[in-house]
């Protein structure tokens, strides 16, 4: 997926606009591996301080910088795999896996989607700034009117509106709250959160501590990788199609420079507050709430 944003400037005929789109996943993906790796230091009871950092669940071979740099690539993506147990991660630090699944894989991309994920955000930034300057907003040459951001609000919706509505109910069914989980409290909340985000989001790796063999889990599961798949991609194709439809419209004094370092900034903010404001109550009552405890 990196290396589908050079194939996206060709395709737009500015590299600079493929420059500036891996420029936000490289800054998340990297803000990411250290997050994780300074939680994962950070000592917490006397095992923790005997081993020098938190190495329940990871190999000795990999360590801390190893484990988190895997797993911050493996959760920005959708490959699944892992080399640690991310359950027996810090609260922050597991939270972090959590977050970097919500962002919806933006950094670089996922098995499936590609680059779509950050298209619809970087549209969405455009529409943003748009509305800061009053005129109507243009991504590479396309007018964004009430229908395109429809489409993208839409797509932004979709998968939080899985995560956090299967969460929900399967902490208030006594299938869900009894069967499956583990741990209790916070640290159960944040099992539960990552199953349906990871299920959601088209990860497949999960916070082991969860059993979910039940027909019960098996099924709310399965449902969320259906809809969180199958539902985003039909907002995208029919983003797609409108903007398609539309005759190319020159650049002009007034239109935001797209390729630019302010560009970048705007989205890299865009992407932090939809998916904060969109998850952080969630996250205050799993990861969070127990990092803070």
């Amino acid at each position: 997926s990196f290396a589908l944003c050079r194939t996206f400037g060709t395709m737009v005929k500015s590299q600079k606009q493929g420059y500036a789109i891996v420029s936000v996943m490289g800054l998340y993906w990297a803000a990411s591996a250290a997050l994780i790796s300074f939680f994962e230091h950070q000592h917490s009871g006397a095992a923790a301080k005997i081993a020098g950092a938190a190495m329940e669940g990871k190999e000795v071979r990999f360590g801390i910088p190893g484990s988190s740099l895997f797993a911050a690539s493996t959760t920005l993506t959708s490959t699944g795999a892992v080399n640690s147990m991310h359950d027996s991660y810090t609260p922050l630090g597991g939270g972090v896996t959590i977050l970097n699944m919500m962002f919806g894989e933006i950094a670089p991309g996922g098995t499936g989607s590609g680059l779509y994920g950050i298209l619809v955000l970087a549209i969405v930034t455009v529409f943003v700034a748009g509305l800061m300057v009053g005129r109507t907003p243009e991504y590479l040459g396309k007018k964004l009117g009430a229908r395109e951001m429809k489409f993208a609000s839409l797509y932004i919706l979709t998968t939080p509106a899985i995560v956090l509505c299967g969460t929900g109910l399967a902490m208030s069914l006594s299938a869900g709250h009894g069967g499956g989980m583990l741990n209790s409290g916070p640290h159960g909340f944040s099992e539960v959160l990552y199953a349906f985000t990871s299920a959601a989001n088209n990860n497949g790796s999960a916070f082991a501590g969860i059993t979910v063999t039940s027909n019960h889990w098996q099924e709310a599961l399965g449902l969320a990788m259906a809809f969180g798949r199958f539902l985003p991609m039909v907002f995208v194709l029919a983003l797609a199609g409108s903007l398609a439809k539309q005759q190319h419209t020159p650049e002009s004094t007034g239109t935001l420079k797209t390729h630019s370092p302010l560009f970048v900034g705007m989205l890299s903010g865009v992407v932090l507050i939809v998916v904060g404001l969109t998850y952080f109550p969630a996250l205050a009552l799993g990861p969070l709430a127990e990092g803070l405890h």
